[in-house]
């Protein structure tokens, strides 16, 4: 539809400079032929609106011939031509009108004179409503621009963050395989269990990561099972202790935001130690955010680490993305402890939907 018409506020502007416009060729029409302004006005009001309609009906040759791509021989050619149908189709219609009023007892009959001031204010009024809607192309155009450059920045902010998400599967996938393989040969047995309970794990976090925010008491659930996964290989070395404020389980966190601190804790703190460590899992609402420290012992002597460091890395760029300067990630590291502590906003998690049953 025409953005005018689309419109209510613009097609009562374009009402209105048509009905300004015709009282503008009343007045001249008067001046120049003598006529009375009655007449004039009678005569003049409805030519204005047809010539404001004819104009609208440009509107598509006005989308199809942008200034800046069309050739300029193209551009005026398929202009004259255009003005120079309507403005004889307006013509027309103003004689016939004039002899519509004359028949109705109007003793005026078009003159030359009159045909002149027509032919003037026709072309000129064309030439104005064309380049007004050149205009409103412009504006148009640089809002679809406008709103097509937002689509996209959020489509690659969408895409970025899914990307960071789903590189923590690759990622913790690649540790328990270490650990998988380092079993076989001494204990097949334990092999045999972390592999089930690795099985377990995927299919909570598959289920968990297919949506972009779950309760804290989900994510928590899925960190036991993890610490169960690492029992396996570590046995009494690995300890832990969880502490959750009241109403904190309820508040909402990205889908796996948690789980890569807890693995850092495990392969980069407890797992160097010989006679082992308690990981701490705190969580509480403090000023309207929610808390999370994750803490362990580590060994001030411990050889560098030859991952990759995404999991601090990813979690990071995820919360920025998501939440902004809302949310914030602290690390501390005073050699024989290791502290992460996550701001987030603290905002309730929506219910899950229920599975639809076919």
């Amino acid at each position: 539809m025409h953005p005018i018409l689309g419109n209510r506020q613009r097609s009562l502007l374009c009402l209105a400079l048509c009905v300004v416009f015709g009282a503008l060729l009343a007045a001249v029409v008067t001046l120049v032929a003598h006529a009375p302004p009655g007449w004039a006005l009678a005569f003049a009001e409805p030519l204005a609106v047809v010539l404001g309609l004819q104009a609208l009906s440009l509107w598509y040759m006005v989308r199809v011939l942008p200034p800046g791509t069309t050739a300029l021989f193209r551009l005026a050619g398929t202009w004259l031509g255009a003005g120079a149908v309507t403005l004889a189709l307006w013509l027309a219609l103003a004689l016939g009108w004039d002899r519509l009023l004359r028949a109705l007892g109007a003793q005026l009959p078009v003159s030359g004179q009159l045909l002149g001031v027509l032919l003037f204010a026709g072309s000129t009024g064309l030439i104005l409503a064309v380049l007004g809607q050149y205009l409103l192309s412009a504006f148009e155009r640089s809002r679809e621009a406008e709103r097509s450059a937002l689509e996209l920045a959020v489509l690659a902010r969408e895409a970025e963050l899914r990307f960071l998400r789903d590189q923590l599967h690759p990622h913790f996938l690649f540790n328990s395989l270490n650990s998988v393989v380092a079993l076989i040969g001494s204990n097949a047995s334990a092999a045999r269990q972390m592999c089930f309970r690795l099985a377990e794990f995927f299919r909570q976090s598959l289920r968990l990561n297919a949506r972009a925010s779950i309760a804290l008491a989900e994510e928590l659930t899925l960190i036991g099972t993890f610490l169960e996964i690492e029992q396996v290989r570590l046995g009494e070395r690995l300890r832990h202790r969880i502490e959750i404020a009241e109403g904190a389980p309820a508040l909402a966190v990205p889908a796996l935001v948690l789980q890569p601190l807890v693995e850092n804790a495990v392969h980069h703190g407890i797992a160097h130690l010989v006679e082992g460590g308690e990981i701490t899992i705190l969580a509480r609402r403090t000023a309207g955010r929610l808390e999370l420290t994750v803490e362990n012992p580590c060994d001030p002597d411990r050889p560098a680490s030859r991952g990759t460091g995404l999991g601090l890395k990813n979690v990071r760029s995820r919360i920025e993305r998501l939440f902004g300067t809302r949310a914030s990630l602290e690390v501390h590291d005073t050699g024989d402890r290791f502290r992460v502590t996550m701001l987030l906003p603290a905002e309730v998690a929506a219910e899950e939907p229920a599975p639809c049953v076919s």
